[in-house]
């Protein structure tokens, strides 16, 4: 790190991942600095400074006593009283004849503690500060099960015998299975060699104790609440500030989706297009695209953290929240891309094998495709936090005639991919999009979104205009015709070159001259393009250029 790096850290101030220890008033103590650094590694790791106040003034370090001075000395005391033995990086810099210490502390895949036994980990406070709190048992499990070190469904619960599971959730699970076209050797099995070979219980010749997945699946209502009091799920029905249906269920989790889903069939309206001689229905909400959401809030919750997996329904959308946040390595940014990381791996093996989700784990694509088929706007996670996930699922009016459209698309053989619908869906709301945007919607890579809008292109979908970075892709005529829009299409594609160069002309003869800005407002364009079409009115000698960079303007010749 430089001097200057130093200097910004202070300056924005402290975070979850860096804390500041100021010696003005008494030298921090060995105890307090391994404390800290335990703190940090327990959390998501970061830069402890030492010589900086909580407000961020730099006062500098006190020699630390004890040969503690040298930084490999440092390093290795922390080293030796730290269990598991944690390695850190130090740095010492002078700032103004003051001197910092500078610990570079990495995220622990298991907790730590100091030699003492203390754990603590880092988190945000009450006060909206960051604070270290103790880190106790179940966290640690929750933590190992976000890095997917520890799946804690696939754990046996001794308090609860095989003769405690409830017979009629054995056979809600066959009839699953066979209503979803899951596994068809498991129901060649009795109940004891299904459980095992779904990983619902322990032992091999015979039953001893079911596994989490085992009671959260099979268990009745009183030895879910006795041995997870942490499961709950809620189904909320309001409109403004007035709740209809606040139901809270601690059921076993197949008779749950089925309950749900059941009444989320009653209330799910559809309206019917005609495409040739059959109707087709268009409903609110896509029920396997809702399923799919809400059955990934159960697999992916944190059974070891209080709050409800919940359901509420909106006047015109639906929002599914589960507490724990996402997973390691998943972000907003790569949710459709990443490979499937669930929270609760044996928990998400059985919904696969009995059919319940979608069997290659890519049930984010079923989500995102529920939506963007009914011209209706992506699931939006922005909602998500550290301890918890928020998807909203927009519903209202269909664009009915892109419904049509996409079916007879289908009819005829060509299946338009998830990236291609949600590309589509969103130049019905923008008009317009570059290759940029459609990057960043469908979380490809270049290549692969180049690849996708060329297709559409060559299916006479959509249309490009522009080249290189000012290459931007619109809806072609014969879709604006489909949607009953002519008018929309020359909006959005905009005036032709030769249009566009007599407008900026008489511009110029009404008002003097004209900028790159003023060019790409007038002919609705970017200023990549304008700047490319001014150029080529001054090559043909139709424009002067004057003045130089940002300061550039264009006049008549005289």
């Amino acid at each position: 790190m430089t001097k200057e790096e130093i200097l910004k850290i202070v300056s924005q101030g402290e975070s979850l991942t860096v804390e500041f220890k100021g010696e003005k008033k008494s030298p921090l103590s060995d105890h307090e600095l391994y404390k800290a650094v335990v703190c940090l590694a327990n959390g998501d790791g970061g830069l402890l400074l030492i010589g900086v106040e909580d407000e961020g003034r730099i006062t500098g370090a006190r020699p630390r006593h004890g040969n503690l001075t040298d930084p490999l000395r440092l390093k290795a005391a922390i080293f030796n009283n730290t269990v598991p033995n944690l390695h850190v990086g130090v740095e010492t810099f002078t700032i103004n004849k003051l001197d910092i210490i500078a610990i570079k502390v990495t995220r622990s895949d298991r907790p730590v503690s100091t030699a003492s036994g203390l754990y603590i980990r880092r988190v945000i406070m009450g006060t909206g500060k960051p604070g270290c709190v103790p880190f106790y048992a179940h966290e640690m499990d929750s933590r190992r099960g976000s890095l997917g070190l520890f799946d804690l469904t696939a754990q046996p619960i001794m308090s609860v015998r095989w003769e405690d599971l409830d017979p009629i959730e054995f056979e809600r699970l066959r009839r699953i299975v066979k209503q979803y076209r899951g596994d068809k050797t498991l129901l060649d099995l009795d109940n004891f060699e299904m459980a095992k070979a779904l990983g619902l219980v322990v032992g091999d010749t015979e039953p001893e104790h079911p596994t989490l997945a085992g009671i959260l699946l099979l268990g009745n209502e009183e030895i879910l609440q006795r041995n997870v009091p942490a499961h709950e799920v809620a189904f909320q029905v309001l409109k403004g500030t007035k709740v209809e249906v606040n139901n809270f269920f601690h059921w076993p989790l197949i008779r749950i989706v089925e309950e749900i889903m059941t009444q989320f069939g009653a209330r799910n309206r559809e309206e019917e297009i005609m495409i040739g001689l059959f109707r087709t229905g268009v409903p609110d909400y896509s029920e396997q695209g809702v399923r799919e959401a809400f059955l990934n809030a159960l697999i992916h919750r944190d059974y070891q953290k209080l709050g409800a997996v919940h359901f509420q329904w909106y006047e015109d959308i639906i929002e599914i929240s589960n507490p724990g946040g996402f997973v390691e390595g998943v972000t907003l940014n790569n949710l459709l891309v990443t490979p499937p990381k669930p929270r609760n791996p044996r928990l998400a093996d059985v919904f696969k094998r009995i059919g319940l989700v979608e069997r290659t784990g890519r049930g984010i694509d079923t989500i995102f495709e529920g939506q963007v088929r009914y011209g209706r706007p992506i699931p939006d996670y922005g909602r998500t936090t550290e301890s918890n996930v928020v998807v909203v699922l927009r519903g209202g009016p269909a664009n009915l005639d892109f419904c049509k459209w996409v079916v007879e698309k289908e009819r005829s053989g060509r299946t338009l991919s998830v990236d291609s619908l949600i590309i589509l869906s969103e130049l019905q709301h923008e008009r317009r999009i570059d290759i940029t945007h459609a990057m960043k919607l469908t979380q490809k890579t270049e290549g692969d979104v180049r690849a996708t809008l060329e297709h559409l292109i060559e299916d006479g979908v959509i249309e490009a205009k522009g080249e290189k970075r000012g290459r931007i892709y619109h809806l072609s005529a014969s879709v604006y015709k489909v949607f009953g829009e002519k008018a929309g299409y020359i909006r959005t594609r905009g005036f032709e070159p030769i249009q566009q160069e007599q407008m900026i002309l008489q511009y110029v003869k009404g008002h003097g001259k004209i900028k790159r800005g003023e060019a790409a407002e007038l002919c609705k364009i970017t200023v990549f393009q304008a700047n490319r079409l001014l150029t080529k009115l001054w090559k043909k000698g139709k424009l002067l250029r004057k003045g130089q960079g940002k300061g550039t303007y264009y006049v008549l010749p005289e």
